[in-house]
């Protein structure tokens, strides 16, 4: 027979640490969706350009990066450049294993939003008297980026979940480690946990919904 009583009392007092660790997991988010659209649009870059070296550095990134567990990168940044001697903070390792995988994904997304700009729109602006650089910078980014604009918001709220991961590196400041922390004190499991499921499905859909207020408003023309 189910006997199972919840003490919901001990959730509401520690509601406070959990919002402060769902700010840690946005954060460790933003950093990490920062640095992968930037080299993400890099290493797209690299595959797109002549030179083979820079292609074949992209192709090996994206392939890791796409085709082994997320798991694994963060394990191979905390663990295995430990083992090298290069010690690295547990909040670091989880940010720098979350952006070498958003990379990874972002190069191909960014592969395919520059393959939907015709060429000549880069033409176009050459013919005006930009430089190459103008002409990415100023003409074809701002299009690339609106094209792939809904794939960036799904690849933000799979970061902010994939921040869970930080536990098994050691982080106890992040929304899964606040909780961890708070279900080893009490061992009220069900409670903690099923309130950090709220939070992060809460977090995901408020950022899905500004997502989608923001785009209304950047792409009414």
């Amino acid at each position: 027979m189910f006997k199972y009583s919840f003490h919901w009392r001990q959730v509401w007092q520690a509601l406070p640490d959990m919002l402060w660790g769902a700010l840690i997991t946005l954060e460790i988010a933003a950093l990490a969706m920062i640095l992968g659209t930037i080299i993400g649009v890099l290493l797209a870059l690299a595959k797109r350009s002549n030179n083979r070296a820079f292609g074949a550095a992209a192709s090996v990134w994206v392939e890791i990066a796409r085709n082994t567990p997320a798991l694994f990168q963060i394990y191979m940044v905390y663990f295995g450049l430990g083992s090298l001697g290069v010690r690295i903070d547990s909040y670091w390792a989880l940010l720098l294993g979350i952006t070498f995988n958003n990379a990874g994904y972002l190069c191909e997304t960014f592969r395919g939003g520059f393959k939907a700009i015709p060429e000549t729109q880069t033409r176009a602006a050459r013919s005006l008297g930009m430089s190459a650089g103008r002409a990415m910078w100023h003409v074809v980014l701002p299009q690339m980026f609106r094209v792939v604009f809904y794939a960036l918001t799904n690849q933000m709220v799979w970061s902010i979940l994939m921040t869970s991961l930080g536990v098994v590196v050691g982080l106890t400041t992040d929304l899964t480690g606040v909780t961890q922390e708070l279900n080893v004190r009490t061992f009220r499991t069900f409670e903690y946990f099923f309130a950090a499921a709220v939070l992060y499905l809460v977090i995901a859909k408020l950022f899905t919904l500004s997502a989608r207020l923001l785009a209304a408003r950047l792409f009414r023309y």
